[in-house]
């Protein structure tokens, strides 16, 4: 949208204030909502616990050592605490406007935040640059202020008032205003919608200026549509569920005050992709709160009710998930106060308490073209709720992963054959190391090596898809996967799933190896072939030709023993949050065999 566009429609009305936050909810404060107690009584004993212990200091020595080491926690550790402070404090002293202790500590934590040297982390921070750097966390730091400013008022001096706007203009607004672009300005990926959309929302709350508000948002909005053109059709987030949750939330964030601000007259949910895209969430999960975890993504994540009540408001269609699977106050290790707030002010009443329905996700399959996903689910009657996910896709997505034709199996939440999701970030899982990395690597992923070679990085290096069909008692996805290794020598893999949905499901993988030979004649199958899937589970041999993968329930591997011979290997390595995670790699070599093409048969039989 055109600047003067923007300009002519804020100048037909443009609403200010707590009601572009709070809407028809802005009577309610401090909140009364008898559904909302727990969520109130979580943030309290938040808050009580970080009042007995002092504001963290973010030293030179912690923000040198990504420099000098790549290691981001440390710093990272002390910087959260303080945005989980900021939190805590000012949303009791919003709740409890007679207590003066949170209050206190709520400004002091905003006076901190406001002397920090920068807003960015390390990791983000260029010292080199003529610009000052705006990265995510700036832009939400930016965001937040603009709405403590918003909500706490006159409670704040005068001082920490002009502090805070002054800080915001000098650190956010004159940067991307006068010495942009930045990168993420088109990134398709999270950083173009969190970064402008922080950026956008603090301007509305802040700029009183009309010209030059319509000229930030103007840029604001050509950002967010680089963030939709990272997206299909189909509305699926390659980089991963909580990357739809953390990039798309934001994007919702902005684009609720932008269309309260406009009075409806610029509203960005008009738009069947981002409908498509909110209803992503509900595809995303195999039980409970079990994920279909592809790319950057943790196994296991809480719902934010404030984000799908929003959203379900926006279409019908969108679910709103049981009250049990929502997020607790404190799972945010990054304590982000968007999501933070509008957990409490956008859940709806009738959505906050539980049904006590153990089928918490229904039976559904879904294939989505834009990034070859199989996603389904399957309850039974038994009780059990079984799902697998697959993907095709290629080896440059957002947060990528080099796992072109990987596949899972979860029952009842728990992962027999599962994807490790996202690892400890440092400067080598950002750069040129990040494939050596176990999770992110193919060795890592249930894919086959050839010829010892593992999946290679970049776009080219994808799947074709043969056939994909889903339907009420089976589903089918068959890809053509040799081109993510860069082998000469391979002229052909395909992989074909076929999940039969039965009492007690099955899934058949059938691959197929053709070779050429070093005039590019067929060759008889002369490569070594280990097929590799990953487990947290150990498996047990229980007879030939057969593992057991045994949990909640009970998975069988059934393969041809006079063919191939399994080696399972413990291994373990570093996960997001800095913790050591145990699993497993079942690998079948296969003996030598003149067959052409090679074929590789394996049956995965839920017997419980």
């Amino acid at each position: 949208m055109k600047r003067e566009q923007i300009a002519k429609t804020l100048e037909q009305g443009r609403k200010r204030g707590i009601a572009l936050l709070l809407g028809e909810n802005d009577s309610n404060w401090p909140w009364e909502a008898a559904a909302q107690e727990r969520l109130v009584e979580e943030i309290r004993a938040d808050a009580d616990n970080r009042l007995l212990a002092p504001d963290p200091e973010l030293t030179f020595a912690l923000f040198r050592i990504f420099r000098d080491t790549g290691e981001r926690l440390a710093y990272e550790k002390v910087y959260f605490e303080r945005r989980k402070r900021l939190n805590a404090f000012v949303i009791m002293a919003l709740q409890e406007p007679n207590s003066k202790k949170y209050e206190t500590a709520a400004l002091d934590t905003i006076w901190s935040i406001c002397n920090e040297f920068t807003w960015c982390l390390p990791a983000h921070f260029n010292e080199r640059a003529e610009q000052p750097d705006i990265d995510l966390f700036a832009a939400e730091t930016g965001f937040a202020l603009s709405e403590v400013l918003l909500l706490l008022g006159e409670r704040l001096p005068r001082l920490l008032r002009e502090r805070i706007e002054a800080e915001i203009e000098n650190r956010i607004f004159r940067p991307f205003l006068e010495q942009g672009p930045y990168g993420w300005e088109t990134a398709e990926h999270n950083w173009s919608a969190v970064c402008a959309g922080s950026i956008g929302a603090a301007a509305l709350h802040l700029m009183n200026d009309m010209s030059r508000l319509s000229e930030l948002l103007e840029r604001v909005l050509r950002s967010l549509d680089y963030y939709l053109d990272g997206f299909g059709e189909d509305g699926a987030c390659a980089e991963g569920y909580s990357y739809w949750q953390y990039g798309f939330g934001y994007f919702v964030y902005f684009a609720q005050l932008l269309k309260e601000a406009t009075d409806h007259r610029i509203d960005l949910f008009d738009s069947r992709k981002v409908k498509e895209i909110a209803l992503f969430q509900q595809k995303s999960f195999t039980s409970g709160n079990a994920v279909v975890n592809f790319s950057d993504a943790p196994n296991e994540s809480g719902i934010f009710l404030g984000l799908s009540c929003c959203l379900h408001k926006e279409y019908h269609e969108v679910i709103v998930p049981d009250a049990s699977l929502r997020a607790t106050y404190s799972s945010d290790h990054c304590g982000r106060w968007a999501p933070a707030i509008r957990n409490l002010i956008w859940a709806k009443e009738e959505w906050l308490v539980s049904n006590g329905n153990k089928t918490l996700w229904q039976s559904e399959s879904y294939y989505l073209p834009d990034v070859a996903w199989l996603l389904s689910r399957h309850v039974s009657t038994n009780g059990g709720s079984y799902s697998f996910a697959a993907k095709g896709g290629h080896n440059a997505e957002p947060h990528n992963h080099n796992d072109v034709g990987h596949f899972l199996l979860h029952a009842d939440g728990q992962a027999y054959l599962a994807d490790l999701g996202s690892g400890k970030y440092t400067a080598d899982y950002f750069g040129k190391g990040r494939y050596d990395i176990w999770c992110n690597g193919s060795q890592g992923h249930s894919v086959p090596i050839v010829n010892g070679s593992h999946q290679q990085a970049g776009q080219p290096f994808r799947a074709k898809v043969v056939e994909a069909d889903s339907a009420v008692r089976e589903d089918l996805l068959e890809l053509e996967i040799s081109g993510a290794y860069g082998l000469s020598q391979l002229e052909r893999l395909g992989r074909r799933f076929h999940w039969q949905k039965e009492e007690l499901p099955c899934l058949s993988l059938i691959d197929r190896f053709s070779f050429l030979s070093g005039e590019g004649d067929k060759a008889l199958h002369n490569f070594p072939i280990t097929e590799r899937f990953i487990s947290y589970l150990a498996p047990e041999l229980t007879k030939a030709g057969e593992l057991l993968l045994n949990g909640i329930r009970r998975l069988r591997i059934i393969y041809d023993h006079q063919l191939w011979s399994p080696l399972v290997t413990a291994r373990s390595d570093i996960d997001h949050y800095g913790s050591e995670r145990y699993w497993y790699t079942i690998d079948f070599e296969a003996s030598a065999t003149s067959e052409v093409p090679f074929i590789a048969a394996f049956t995965f039989q839920f017997d419980s």
